[in-house]
């Protein structure tokens, strides 16, 4: 059995990590290679389509028409530039050997002018076993990929809140018509939910509620993300044993989604509620940090976007707590790798978290857009000593998360729409 993994990168987002460490995990089980356009590791198994100078141009041409008549003339605003993807410009890979040789494909992410609406049609009119992964709400909206306050994909799409001018037969409805009929070509789809949560989204929408739909977590490798030594990796980093430290990070700390001035708020809460000589520092890493740094109440060190992985557990195994403020996630790949990494959790609750974060077990569950709960979980957490947090995170991953236990489902998974 041949399985083709599709998504539009390897690396530099949620989806890319997942689908890399889902191809880690499945190699030992069955013959599994990824298709990418844009490759970024070094990784055997991973095919790249823009492999030379031309092919690159092609990219980079689909991928500015895509977005640039979308923030032109179609976006509301800054915020909804790329929370919508029309999927107008794109590549035809139905025909790439990989594609053909195939016996299953299993599409991930495949946005940013990589796959448009035209391409998809393409590839499922192939008649071929396939699996999609949620990683967002895209494949059954119009074109969002998380669709806050709107239940329009549980109808029809159309009045789209993300776009200047809103109307019945905008681009969302046509892109969820489009879909309709991308859909209705193939009755060997298996659709797989990161989470349960975006499972029961996906079964409120107009678009796949008469689908097969499961939920798969994603895995992650607890060889590699695991506990290391705390107090060799405060003396590298020049911090004291006794400090606290906070740990957020995110892609783009601007991104309102993520909840940045949700976690300023409860810091500046939390400053008011903890003894005076209780020494706290605050780690932030990903795009635009030094904005929000200048206002936070304690001392920050502000880091970069982080691309080596081995920097990235570093980062966890200095930290007392993770915070994810988040107000719509998924399977969040940074909750995972904290609590693989024996670091508690705080986050809202919303979206998959709930299901990765156990309250009062292995971290805190804070009500959703309160920075009171969410400074009331961070210190609950800093000050925490009846409970193992630690081993209790450590034991969250290796129950549910395994490389091992997740490859199993998705092997059974193949076997079935194979037949």
């Amino acid at each position: 059995m041949k399985v083709c993994l599709i998504n539009t990168s390897d690396a530099g987002g949620g989806a890319a990590v997942a689908c890399r460490r889902q191809l880690n995990a499945l190699s030992a089980v069955v013959d599994i290679q990824m298709l990418v356009e844009h490759q970024k590791t070094k990784h055997p198994a991973i095919i790249e389509i823009a492999n030379n100078w031309y092919k690159r141009s092609i990219a980079q041409l689909n991928f500015l028409l895509e977005r640039l008549p979308f923030i032109a003339f179609k976006a509301k605003n800054k915020a909804a530039r790329f929370a919508f993807s029309p999927a107008n410009a794109g590549i035809n890979i139905a025909q790439h050997p990989i594609i053909q040789q195939a016996d299953i494909l299993h599409l991930h992410w495949i946005n940013s002018g990589f796959l448009s609406l035209k391409n998809l049609k393409t590839l499922f009119a192939l008649q071929k076993p396939m699996v999609l992964t949620l990683h967002d709400m895209w494949t059954f909206t119009g074109g969002c990929h998380y669709a806050a306050d709107c239940n329009h994909f549980m109808q029809q799409c159309g009045h789209c809140p993300f776009l200047k001018n809103p109307k019945e037969k905008d681009i969302s409805r046509k892109g969820w018509l489009a879909k309709k009929e991308i859909y209705k070509q193939n009755n060997r789809i298996l659709f797989v939910a990161c989470s349960e949560w975006m499972a029961k989204m996906a079964r409120q929408s107009s678009l796949l509620k008469d689908a097969k739909i499961i939920a798969i977590p994603n895995p992650i490798d607890t060889e590699i993300y695991k506990p290391l030594d705390k107090v060799a990796l405060r003396k590298e980093w020049n911090i004291d044993l006794d400090t606290k430290i906070i740990l957020f990070g995110a892609a783009n700390i601007n991104d309102k989604r993520k909840g940045m001035a949700y976690l300023i708020e409860a810091l500046q809460l939390l400053k008011q509620n903890i003894p005076s000589n209780l020494k706290i520092e605050i780690i932030l890493f990903g795009k635009n940090t030094e904005s929000a740094a200048a206002e936070l109440p304690f001392k920050v060190r502000s880091l970069p976007v982080i691309t080596s992985e081995q920097a990235l557990i570093n980062i966890y195994n200095l930290a007392d707590v993770f915070v994810l403020p988040s107000l719509e996630d998924n399977l969040p790949n940074m909750v995972m790798e904290a609590l693989a990494c024996s670091v508690p959790v705080v986050a809202f609750n919303q979206g998959g978290i709930p299901e990765m974060v156990s309250h009062q077990q292995n971290g805190y569950i804070a009500q959703y857009q309160s920075s009171e709960d969410l400074q009331a979980g961070i210190n609950w957490v800093l000050n925490n000593k009846t409970i193992d947090l630690k081993n209790n995170a450590r034991q969250k991953v290796l129950n549910d998360y395994s490389e091992s236990i997740i490859a199993q489902k998705y092997q059974q998974v193949y076997q079935s729409i194979s037949q």
